[in-house]
């Protein structure tokens, strides 16, 4: 099998830095038919990517237009010619190798990650004085540090004492609150990524298929894009923004103002970015009843999670994975409501 360097370099060089993420743990290999193409002894091929179980599930979810975009830079690489290679589609493949390796990574790991990250920004930006959170910040910089290591990784911060981090921001080399954010959030920003790809991630759904409504599908993997790369408070706060759109893109869909009328005497005419009513008004039609006051709430939840991640100054990598859960959770209790989800008929 060959390397994905050159596609990932092409990718990256033309701002499709996700992609290039997602397929950098990927090899090729070339499934070549008996079948001739459109070229003089052409042979019709197909391009078998082979990657971990996390990037595997992740890929499979990629859109026509993402994926029409891979094959086009393969094409760049190994462009179709007389007598050789006409690839035409590409396939998924799990690579089974990788799943001895796959890294489990705990919930004390992620709270430790978050405190550390943290506190070295709020001391940093006018919180706290440092005498009085050094201690427990070097305790838990050093189990971070074990933690870390006996999983194999390092530590990505390397300071282990407050005072060292003063020295760095007092020196003149970061002279803003926002410079000492976005150094912070560069420090993190491979493991957050290493995170990401691992089993643990927010991506682990019952029903990771596209639902087929285009728009919805797009705007959601645009959401866990941002979050994959995500490091700073901004580009957490940018995931409330994605997954909001893709709220409104999901009620738009689906909301019928002739089917779905209006709920408990709320007869405000419905804007066409308001998805709260109309997701409320769809929900109260679909699944109406006492015993289904839960699920209607989900959605409700889920939209002012968005709402609240956009404002959030001190927006996290949590809350912004548990708004892009949130709002994946509302697309599939919505697709099932709408029959996407139902069982092919055919055998």
């Amino acid at each position: 099998m060959k390397s994905l360097q050159g596609i990932c370099a092409i990718l990256r060089y033309r701002g499709h830095s996700n992609l290039a993420r997602l397929l950098a743990r990927s090899s090729i290999d070339f499934d070549v038919s008996n079948q001739y193409g459109s070229y003089w002894n052409s042979l019709l091929t197909t391009a078998e990517i082979h990657s971990p179980l996390s990037d595997y599930d992740r890929l499979k979810m990629l859109t026509d237009e993402e994926n029409n975009l891979i094959l086009e830079t393969i094409h760049e690489i190994w462009p179709p010619r007389e007598g050789d290679m006409e690839i035409v589609n590409i396939e998924y493949r799990l690579d089974m190798n990788s799943l001895a390796s796959e890294t489990v990574i705990t919930d004390a790991i992620l709270e430790l990650i978050e405190s550390v990250r943290n506190t070295l920004i709020s001391v940093a930006t006018g919180g706290p004085r440092i005498n009085s959170v050094n201690d427990q910040y070097r305790i838990n910089y050093s189990t971070l540090t074990q933690e870390l290591n006996a999983i194999g990784l390092n530590n990505p911060v390397p300071y282990s004492d407050l005072w060292n981090w003063y020295g760095k921001w007092s020196s003149g080399d970061l002279p803003t609150y926002q410079s000492r954010r976005e150094y912070i959030g560069g420090l993190f920003e491979p493991l957050n990524e290493h995170l990401l790809k691992g089993p643990s991630s927010y991506g682990t759904e019952m029903f990771p298929e596209a639902t087929g409504w285009s728009l919805v599908d797009r705007q959601l993997g645009e959401a866990r894009r941002v979050l994959e790369s995500a490091s700073t408070e901004e580009q957490f706060q940018s995931v409330g923004l994605h997954c909001r759109e893709t709220l409104i893109s999901l009620a738009r869909t689906v909301y019928d103002p002739d089917q779905h009328p209006p709920v408990n005497g709320d007869d405000v005419r419905v804007s066409d970015t308001d998805a709260k009513r109309m997701l409320d008004r769809f929900l109260a039609v679909e699944i109406s009843g006492s015993s289904n006051v839960q699920a209607r709430r989900l959605g409700k939840v889920s939209l002012g999670l968005a709402n609240d991640l956009q404002h959030r100054r001190t927006a996290t990598f949590r809350q912004a994975a548990l708004c892009a859960q949130a709002t994946s959770s509302v697309i599939n209790i919505i697709a099932i409501l709408s029959g996407v989800r139902d069982p092919s008929d055919n055998p």
